[in-house]
């Protein structure tokens, strides 16, 4: 295992299993019968992954999707389990495991990143000003930063390799690549996931402005795979210091984003620079403080 000063875990080294694949976040192994997904503390802004990492990060990201897949046990989902002792070849690595990697089915994954936008920000915000439109929806005038959305809108991008970047797609491409049966289900999934999350988040404190979902298929079966309704893949903001006509504060990472945007000597492509102390430990702090008041618990 490869840590940082900090004690973030950069990369997992496995022997003795197949490494499939080492994306932003997560590194990916071949069981068999299944995949080990591990959470690292890496972490990514504009396409671009960071040399260094967030303390406890990895573990925060599996145990909020933990929660979320538990909480909507409705949607099937791809988890098998995230107990690290359930597998013998692991427990070498059970300690560096344990809290931050679930076991989980083989699913093909539909190639759509499946946004829903609550509120009008970030690169929504960005498209509304200059077209009126988000990802081609036409939208009434009068909307300002950061405001709710008469409804969610569905805004599927492309699934980018690490280091290229997602580009916005509009629903009628989504029915070319996967076909209409497959592209209204998504769609209709993450209006619901992401409705009955914000609702619930609403209850706790927190402003969920806006996410994205991937899905696979598992024999003809749409599920649930990947994180969900992470501080990496969503916008949350503490209900309490809302306004409308701003960027609001937040609890994920747009705090790396803002700071990264102050760097006048970086151009958003790989090498991505060095967090200072200062932001790395923030952001850890906002990630627990997100995941707390989901929750109600403190990260073991």
């Amino acid at each position: 295992m490869k840590y940082d000063k900090n004690n973030a875990l950069l990369e997992s080294h496995i022997d003795g299993i197949k490494l499939i694949a080492r994306g932003k976040v997560r590194d990916i192994y071949d069981l068999g019968d299944s995949l080990l997904f591990v959470a690292s503390d890496r972490i990514s802004a504009f396409d671009v992954v960071m040399p260094n990492g967030i303390p406890q990060k990895g573990k925060l990201l599996t145990q909020v999707s933990l929660f979320w897949f538990e909480y909507m046990s409705w949607i099937p989902n791809h988890l098998i389990t995230a107990d690290m002792s359930s597998r013998p070849e692991l427990k070498d690595y059970a300690n560096d495991l344990q809290g931050r990697a679930m076991i989980v089915k083989k699913a093909k994954p539909l190639p759509v990143e499946c946004i829903v936008r609550g509120y009008l920000i970030g690169s929504g915000w960005k498209d509304y000003q200059k077209t009126g439109m988000v990802s081609g929806i036409k939208l009434r005038d009068g909307y300002r930063q950061a405001e709710k959305l008469d409804e969610a809108l569905f805004t599927p991008s492309t699934k980018a390799e690490q280091g290229d970047h997602d580009e916005a797609i509009s629903y009628e491409q989504v029915i070319e690549l996967i076909g209409a049966e497959k592209a209204k289900k998504i769609r209709d999934l993450s209006l619901k996931i992401y409705n009955t999350a914000a609702d619930y988040a609403r209850t706790k404190g927190i402003i969920l402005a806006d996410t994205k979902f991937e899905f696979g298929e598992i024999d003809g079966e749409i599920i649930l795979i990947d994180e969900v309704l992470t501080p990496d893949s969503s916008r949350f903001w503490p209900a309490e210091q809302y306004e409308v006509g701003c960027s609001p504060p937040s609890l994920d990472k747009q705090y790396v984003r803002d700071y990264l945007e102050t760097l006048s000597d970086w151009n958003k492509e790989a090498p991505g620079p060095v967090l200072p102390e200062e932001v790395v430990l923030k952001t850890s702090e906002k990630y627990l403080s997100a995941y707390k008041q989901l929750t109600g618990k403190e990260l073991k």
